[in-house]
């Protein structure tokens, strides 16, 4: 009887054992197989400014801009840090309140001019291709899509997918006609934006400011464009 309890003991124990390995084995192979994913979309929703703006400009503060990326993640050795490189596009719209833009002069000078208190919605529209690169961290590396992380970066953009247009609606025979004026003429052909946002999981909250100037030949001497730079607050949802 002593014999056959030793016997069903040391089955028990074993069994008991053997569970306990394939768990942990479980368990390694779960952290091996849950890496996360180093390629993600990311979306950027903004409120859109010009700073620098010359006290003649009156400028509404309905400013908005969309931005989409595709990101790769550059994981920094087994840390918390990561480096962030992609490419996107970035849309953004200005609107005035008394004044539009003359972009088809025949100088290289950019005129705003008196708008008819009729004209609707006057704008000015800028399209970028960008190159974003990130420093980011994560707190919680195992799940890059759940708790704290920040990033600070920089973009840097090119015109030549969209360039700018200015368009406004003017009342003709009681309706309203959209007229568009499309150039790349007057702006710079590429700008540097330093970027800085901060958020937990997949939402976050950014800012940035281009510290180059949007237009060409701007300053602050006489018979210069006006020299301003945009900046944008907004969120930004990311790791889909």
């Amino acid at each position: 009887m002593r014999n056959i309890l030793g016997i069903l003991f040391l089955s028990f124990m074993a069994a008991v054992s053997a569970k306990a390995q394939t768990t942990t084995s479980s368990t390694e192979d779960k952290k091996v197989v849950s890496k996360p994913s180093r390629d993600h979309f990311l979306i950027q929703l903004s409120h859109d400014r010009w700073t620098n703006v010359p006290d003649s400009v009156d400028m509404k503060n309905t400013g908005r801009g969309l931005g989409l990326y595709l990101m790769y993640d550059f994981p920094i050795k087994k840390s918390n840090f990561s480096f962030g490189a992609g490419v996107g596009v970035r849309f953004s719209n200005v609107y005035f309140s008394k004044e539009k833009m003359v972009l088809d002069s025949r100088t290289d000078r950019i005129i705003f001019q008196a708008a008819d208190s009729a004209i609707k919605g006057n704008k000015f529209s800028t399209t970028y291709l960008e190159v974003p690169l990130e420093l980011r961290f994560f707190a919680n590396k195992e799940n890059r899509n759940k708790g704290f992380k920040f990033a600070l970066g920089a973009k840097v953009g090119f015109t030549g997918i969209g360039g700018s247009h200015y368009k406004e609606r003017v009342p003709v025979s009681g309706k309203f006609i959209s007229e568009v004026t499309k150039t790349k003429r007057f702006n710079q052909s590429w700008r540097l934006t330093p970027t800085a946002r901060i958020g937990w999981g997949n939402f976050s909250v950014f800012a940035e400011y281009t510290v180059t100037p949007i237009f060409n030949n701007s300053g602050n001497t006489l018979g210069a464009n006006p020299d301003v730079r945009p900046f944008s607050a907004g969120i930004v949802i990311s790791g889909l």
